[in-house]
C-alpha cells in the first residue's frame, strides 16, 4: 500500500482512489460450504492463476460465477500444456486436440509439465476442476466444451507448424487468427455464457464478431506489452510482416543504433490493437447486467491505458512496463457504466495523439485510429460531454483537498523516514515501502 502511494504522490486521484477501494469499497462475500472442497479449491486456482481476473470473475452475480471460474480454469488448463516447451508435440498434439473430451473425464490429471510450468499445480490437481465442470448446468457445459474444441484445435495447429516453432507468428492474418484462437474465442465463449445465465439477452450470444474483437483487443496488448518476457524464452507473436520492415530479427530492437526503428515497430503494433477499440465500445455498450459490464469493461480501459503507456515508450524492449497500481484502483472504480468507460477510452487516445510524432511513418494512422474512439463517442453517447462536466464538477473539489493532504503526508512519511530511520544505503527504503 505504501509503495503505491508513492507512486502515486504526484496524483491525488490515485491516491484517493486506493485510499476508497482499500478501505471503502464494498465486495460481496461469498460463503462456500466447507463440504464443497473440490469448489474451495477451484477458486484457489483461481487466486493462484490470476488476481486481476480473480477479482472481477468473483464479483460477477450468483447465475454466473461458478461458470466462469471454471471456464477461465479449463482454458487456464488449456494453456499450460499449450505453453510448455518441454512436452514433444507427438505428446502435446493430441492433449490439446482431444482436451474438450478430457473435461468429462472424471478423476483425470496431468503431472507431465515441467518443473518451471508455473501452473503446472492445477493440472496435477486438474480432478478437482472437472468435478465442479460436470456439476454445472448442461448449457454452461456445452458453452465450455465447444470453446475448449476449438482453441485446443486452434493452438494444436499452431504447434505443430513448423515455421510458426522456427520464426513465430508469420503474417497480420496469422496474427488475428491467433489472437481468436488463445482470446477472441474466450470472448464469444463468455456472450454464450452470459446470454444462457439469462442476465443477457439471447442476442448477446450472435455477437460473435465483437466478441472476437473483444479477445483481439487485449490479447495483442498482451503480447505488446510482453515483448521482453515472450523473447527470452523464444516466443515469438509480434507478426514476422511487421518487425521486418524494420530489423532482420527481432531481438535487434534492443541493440544500441536500433531505437528508432524499435519505437516506430511500437507504434505499427499499437495501431494494429488500437483499431479494435470502437468495436469494444460498441460491444460494451449492449451489456445490460451491472456486474457484467464491470467484468468485460475493467480488463478493456486497463488494455487502453497500457497502449497508451507503451507507445513511444522506449522502455518495453529492455524492462517490464505496467501502468501504476494507483492508476489501475482508479480505473476499476470508474467501470461502472458505458459514459465512464468511454470517457476512459476518449483519455487515452487523447495521451496518444499527444505523444504522436509527425515523423513517425504511421503518424496519420494513428490519428485517425484516435479520431475513430471520438466519432464513436458523439455518435454513440451525445450526451457525453454534459456527463462528463457534471461529474468533474461534483469531483474536483474533493479530490483536491484529500489527494492534497495524501500527498502531503506520503512527502512528509519519506522524507521522515529517509532522515531518521535509515542508514542511506537504499535497501532499507525497499523494505519500507514494499
Amino acid at each position: 500500500m505504501a509503495t503505491s502511494l508513492f507512486q502515486s504522490i504526484f496524483h491525488p486521484s490515485e491516491i484517493v482512489a486506493l485510499i476508497q477501494y482499500k478501505f471503502l469499497k464494498s465486495s460481496p462475500i461469498h460463503v462456500i460450504p466447507p463440504e464443497q472442497k473440490a469448489k474451495i479449491r477451484c477458486y484457489e486456482f483461481l487466486n493462484k492463476t490470476s488476481r486481476s481476473f480473480a477479482a472481477v470473475i468473483q464479483e460477477l452475480d450468483d447465475e454466473i460465477r461458478d461458470a466462469v471460474c471454471i471456464f477461465y480454469l479449463v482454458l487456464r488448463g488449456l494453456d499450460t500444456i499449450e505453453d510448455d516447451m518441454s512436452i514433444p508435440i507427438e505428446k502435446k498434439e493430441p492433449l490439446l486436440r482431444d482436451f474438450h473430451k478430457t473435461i468429462y473425464k472424471k478423476g483425470w490429471t496431468f503431472d507431465e509439465n515441467g518443473p518451471d510450468e508455473k501452473d503446472r499445480q492445477l493440472l496435477v490437481e486438474f480432478d478437482v476442476v472437472i468435478e465442479e465442470f460436470l456439476g454445472l448446468r448442461k448449457k454452461f457445459q456445452n458453452v465450455i466444451a465447444d470453446i475448449a474444441d476449438k482453441m485446443g484445435n486452434g493452438m494444436a495447429d499452431y504447434a505443430k507448424d513448423a515455421a510458426y516453432n522456427k520464426y513465430g507468428v508469420m503474417t497480420n492474418k496469422d496474427f488475428d487468427l491467433y489472437c481468436h484462437y488463445v482470446a477472441g474465442l474466450v470472448g464469444i465463449g463468455l456472450s454464450s455464457l452470459f446470454s444462457t445465465s439469462g442476465l443477457e439477452k439471447p442476442e448477446l450470444a450472435k455477437e460473435t464478431e465483437l466478441s472476437n474483437l473483444m479477445g483481439l483487443f487485449l490479447q495483442k496488448t498482451n503480447i505488446i506489452r510482453d515483448y521482453l518476457e515472450d523473447l527470452l524464452v523464444n516466443r515469438r507473436f509480434w507478426p514476422k510482416e511487421i518487425w521486418t520492415k524494420y530489423v532482420d530479427d527481432l531481438a535487434d530492437f534492443r541493440k544500441p543504433g536500433y531505437e528508432k526503428k524499435a519505437v516506430d515497430c511500437l507504434s505499427t503494433m499499437i495501431l494494429n490493437a488500437l483499431q479494435h477499440a470502437p468495436e469494444c465500445l460498441t460491444y460494451m455498450n449492449k451489456i445490460q447486467n451491472k456486474s457484467i459490464f464491470s467484468f468485460c469493461a475493467i480488463p478493456q480501459v486497463m488494455a487502453i491505458a497500457t497502449l497508451a503507456l507503451l507507445f513511444k515508450n522506449y522502455n518495453v524492449y529492455h524492462s517490464v512496463v505496467k501502468i501504476r497500481k494507483g492508476e489501475t484502483v482508479k480505473l476499476i472504480l470508474k467501470c461502472t457504466n458505458i459514459y465512464e468507460v468511454a470517457n476512459i477510452f476518449r483519455y487515452y487516445s487523447k495521451v496518444i495523439i499527444q505523444k504522436n510524432d509527425s515523423k513517425d511513418p504511421n503518424f496519420m494512422k494513428i490519428s485517425v485510429a484516435c479520431g475513430k474512439i471520438e466519432q464513436w463517442c458523439q455518435t454513440n453517447l451525445p450526451d457525453i460531454d454534459s456527463y462528463s462536466s457534471s461529474q468533474q464538477d461534483n469531483n474536483d473539489i474533493v479530490i483536491f483537498l484529500i489527494g492534497f493532504i495524501l500527498s502531503a503526508f506520503a512527502a512528509y512519511l519519506l522524507y521522515y523516514v529517509n532522515q531518521e530511520h535509515l542508514d542511506y544505503k537504499g535497501r532499507e527504503t525497499l523494505d519500507v515501502f514494499d
